[in-house]
C-alpha cells in the first residue's frame, strides 16, 4: 500500500509539472472557449475608451506577473492571512492598476465559458490588446496557461528591476530570465505609453547630471523634493500613443526613470536606442518578438496551478 502512494505521489508532482510547462498554442480554446479573444478584445477597449492609461497598465502588469515565478497571474492574487502576495511588494503597491478591468473580463468569459479559461491567459491577451488599442505592434499570443495557488511579495521585491537600476543591473536581471541585453532594450520600450509616479523619478530630476535641463524643470514642477509621491509625468512625450518617441527622448536626455536613462548613456545599448529612434518597424518587431518570448516564461515545475474562477483568489 504505500509503495502504491509513492508512485501516485510521483504521478502527482509529474502532472503538475507538466501542466505547468505544457507547450502554449495560438488555438488552445478554439473549441473550448472560441469567443475568448473577442470577449478580452471588447473589455479592453471599453476599458482603454475610458481611461487611456489602462492599455499601458495592463502591459505593465503582465510584465510584473511574468517576472515573477512565470506568467501563471499569480499578480492578481489578494493577500490573505497566511500569504503576503505581490500586490503590495514595493514595485505595485499604489502604483500597479487594472485590476478591476481583469475582473469584468473575467466575469464575462466565465459566463461564456465556465471554469475554462485561466486568467494567466486573460492578462496576457488583455496585454497584447492594450498596447495594439494605443498603436502598438499585434502580437501573435499564445494560450495554454494555468494560474498558480500562491505568489509571493517577496520574489517580486527581488524580481522586478528598480526605476533606479543601473545597466548592467538591467542586463542582469532580464538574463536570469532568459533575455539578452538587446531584448531588454526592446521590452524597455513598453516606456512609449504610460505615466510614472513621482516617488520613481524624483531622485533622477534632482540628482542625475546626464539629463536634459529644460526637461529636469518640467518634471520638477509637479514633482517637489517632499511629498506628491503620487503625482504622474508621460513616460515619454506621446504617452498614450505606442510608438519610437521613447528611444528618441532618450537620445535627448529625457529619459523619465534613471534606469531608462541608462539605455543611451555612452554604454552597451546606445547604438540599439539610437537604430530605434530611427526605424520604428525595426522596434516594433524586435518588442513583438520580446513579448512573445516573455509570455512563454513558465512557473517552476512542481507549481501548483488550476483555472481560477475568481482571479483574486484561489477555488
Amino acid at each position: 500500500m504505500a509503495s502504491i502512494n509513492v508512485s501516485y505521489f510521483f504521478i502527482v508532482l509529474f502532472l503538475l509539472a507538466f501542466s505547468a510547462n505544457a507547450e502554449l498554442s495560438s488555438h488552445f480554446y478554439s473549441k473550448s472557449c472560441p469567443r475568448l479573444k473577442w470577449i478580452v478584445r471588447a473589455g479592453m477597449a471599453k476599458a482603454v475608451n475610458r481611461d487611456k492609461r489602462m492599455g499601458a497598465s495592463m502591459l505593465r502588469m503582465f510584465f510584473h506577473d511574468c517576472f515573477v515565478n512565470g506568467c501563471e497571474a499569480s499578480v492578481l492574487l489578494d493577500d490573505t492571512p497566511t500569504m503576503r502576495g505581490e500586490k503590495n511588494a514595493f514595485p505595485n503597491r499604489n502604483s500597479l492598476r487594472g485590476f478591476e478591468v481583469i475582473d469584468d473580463i473575467k466575469t464575462e468569459v466565465e459566463a461564456a465559458c465556465k471554469e475554462t479559461v485561466s486568467c494567466a491567459d486573460i492578462l496576457a491577451l488583455a496585454a497584447r490588446d492594450g498596447a495594439d488599442l494605443l498603436g502598438g505592434p499585434f502580437w501573435d499570443v499564445r494560450l495554454g496557461r494555468r494560474d498558480s495557488r500562491t505568489a509571493s511579495e517577496s520574489e517580486a521585491n527581488n524580481n522586478l528591476p528598480a526605476p533606479s537600476s543601473n545597466l548592467s543591473t538591467l542586463i542582469s536581471m532580464f538574463a536570469v530570465k532568459g533575455f539578452n541585453a538587446n531584448e531588454m532594450t526592446a521590452m524597455s520600450g513598453a516606456h512609449t505609453i504610460g505615466m510614472g509616479q513621482c516617488q520613481f523619478f524624483r531622485t533622477r530630476i534632482y540628482n542625475d547630471t546626464n539629463i536634459n535641463s529644460a526637461f529636469a524643470a518640467q518634471r520638477r514642477a509637479n514633482c517637489p523634493l517632499n511629498g506628491g509621491d503620487s503625482n504622474l509625468a508621460p513616460l515619454d512625450s506621446t504617452d498614450i500613443k505606442f510608438d519610437n518617441k521613447y528611444f528618441i527622448d532618450l537620445i535627448n536626455q529625457c529619459g523619465l526613470f534613471h534606469s531608462d536613462q541608462e539605455l543611451s548613456n555612452g554604454g552597451s545599448q546606445d547604438a540599439l536606442v539610437r537604430t530605434y529612434s530611427m526605424n520604428s518597424i525595426t522596434f516594433r518587431k524586435d518588442f513583438e518578438n520580446a513579448m512573445i518570448k516573455m509570455g512563454n516564461l513558465s512557473p517552476a515545475s512542481g507549481t501548483i496551478t488550476e483555472i481560477r474562477k475568481n482571479c483574486r483568489v484561489v477555488n
